[in-house]
């Protein structure tokens, strides 16, 4: 019987069913082993997991960076199965934005320079002022006085604030952070966290990977991963109760 596809609800961002992954790497290693998930409008999820537990593999897939060997997946609405590559690449511009532990900034250009990148991969135009845009995105993360400053002359927790104002700058529908305080203090780990937490509050969706359950906790809704399997996803709440007593 042919299976049918159920799009999203209307605030339904992200919808998963079955998603495997298979790598044939040395030989066969399954990934992710059949992982159903949804994340809606405005929530803030933290995936958390051992190192090899799937939780980057799976992060590949939400940022539709890897095609998944099984399942289905629709983001936005889009169901991402049937999207081919410059497709992928649009909606990736349109509905995401990436932070990641390494910052991934590059050293020859300004924080100014670094946030204006994206928007030269807009082939929809769909920012009218690609420069208003960037310098209210760093303004909004407190680095007006810092845009002529290339990266190596910025403190770590400002460049991880370069990072999420280039993640902002296209306005997308869902920012994924992939361990983005690994490269930090806990003091700049914390600042880092706040910014989270107020983007979320203003609206914006954002899902975060870690491996920390104390980074974890400052989400709201809590998505353990281990062995390529969900085995738990809670409200931040019972998470943190659950913690505390292992």
């Amino acid at each position: 019987m042919t299976q049918v596809s159920v799009p999203p609800a209307g605030d339904e961002l992200v919808r998963i069913r079955g998603m495997t992954k298979m790598y044939h790497t040395g030989g066969d290693v399954m990934a992710l082993r059949g992982v159903d998930l949804s994340v809606r409008t405005g929530e803030f999820v933290a995936i958390i997991g051992a190192s090899g537990s799937g939780k980057s593999t799976l992060l590949n897939m939400l940022g539709c960076l890897d095609r998944p060997t099984g399942g289905e997946y629709w983001l936005a609405g889009h169901h991402v199965n049937e999207l081919d590559a410059d497709q992928l690449a649009d909606l990736r511009n349109e509905v995401l934005g990436f932070v990641f532990q390494s910052f991934h900034l590059l050293p020859r250009l300004t924080a100014l320079e670094n946030v204006l990148l994206p928007l030269t991969y807009d082939r929809a135009h769909r920012i009218a002022d690609p420069y208003d845009a960037a310098v209210k995105a760093l303004t909004r993360m407190g680095l007006a006085d810092r845009m002529d400053h290339k990266p190596a002359q910025l403190s770590g927790g400002q460049q991880q604030r370069v990072a999420i104002a280039r993640a902002l700058v296209s306005s997308p529908r869902l920012l994924l952070a992939d361990e983005p305080t690994g490269n930090l203090d806990s003091h700049m780990a914390q600042e880092i966290l706040d910014v989270f937490t107020e983007l979320n509050r203003e609206g914006a969706t954002v899902l975060m990977i870690t491996h920390d359950p104390n980074i974890a906790k400052r989400a709201l809704r809590v998505v353990e991963i281990s062995d390529g399997l969900i085995v738990s996803d809670a409200p931040n709440a019972q998470f943190a109760v659950r913690g505390a007593a292992a």
